[in-house]
């Protein structure tokens, strides 16, 4: 569709939609570049400094099932709101930001987990392999507060009574980069855990 096409408010809501993509289309960029550089560290490295046969921490696997349902729920409000029910599309956004939040927190105990098996970042105790599974987890972390932000910024527009099923284009924009963020750490841990074994 023509993006010149319509009322400015249409116009305003598909650049808008626009730029969210061109964002997105970057951030799928900088992540295929974090996983080809773990790819070509593995295929270079056949020392103690790789693992193999690394075991990804149990609250990693707890944390897919968190952040999907996060997109469930992102998904029931946003039907709510589109059935004007305002009141149940701001609980189920207050779900969606306390799931958001738990997920971060599960994130970390994975790290803790990592850090109990005897891993860390950097130091004696380091290696490359879990270094890399370090960065690729806290970059998405990065990500999901951000998405947080949104969402936290969202229901505070909705309490003003900003939205409704005729205009729901700040939800829509939030709901479109918090289910890329739910569907891009779906896909780091399918790579995380398959390509452990490609190695």
């Amino acid at each position: 569709m023509d993006l010149t096409e319509g009322t400015q408010q249409e116009k305003i809501g598909r650049s808008k939609k626009m730029m969210l993509w061109f964002g997105i289309g970057s951030l799928i960029m900088t992540f295929s570049a974090l996983l080809s550089a773990f790819i070509v560290s593995s295929k270079q490295r056949r020392d103690k400094d790789w693992l193999s046969n690394y075991e990804l921490p149990s609250a990693f696997y707890v944390s897919v099932v968190v952040i999907l349902l996060s997109s469930l729920t992102f998904i029931l409000a946003k039907k709510a709101l589109k059935q004007n029910n305002g009141q149940m599309s701001k609980i189920w956004l207050l779900i969606t930001l306390v799931l958001g939040i738990a997920f971060i927190y599960v994130q970390f105990e994975g790290f803790k987990q990592i850090i109990e098996a005897g891993y860390n970042f950097t130091g004696p105790t380091s290696n490359i392999t879990i270094s890399y599974i370090y960065i690729i987890a806290v970059v998405h972390i990065l990500h999901v507060i951000a998405g947080l932000i949104c969402i936290a910024v969202v229901i505070y527009n909705h309490f003003k009574q900003k939205y409704n099923a005729n205009n729901m284009l700040g939800l829509e924009l939030a709901a479109n980069f918090w289910h890329f963020v739910d569907l891009l750490w779906l896909v780091l841990f399918l790579f995380l855990y398959f390509f452990r074994d490609r190695i």
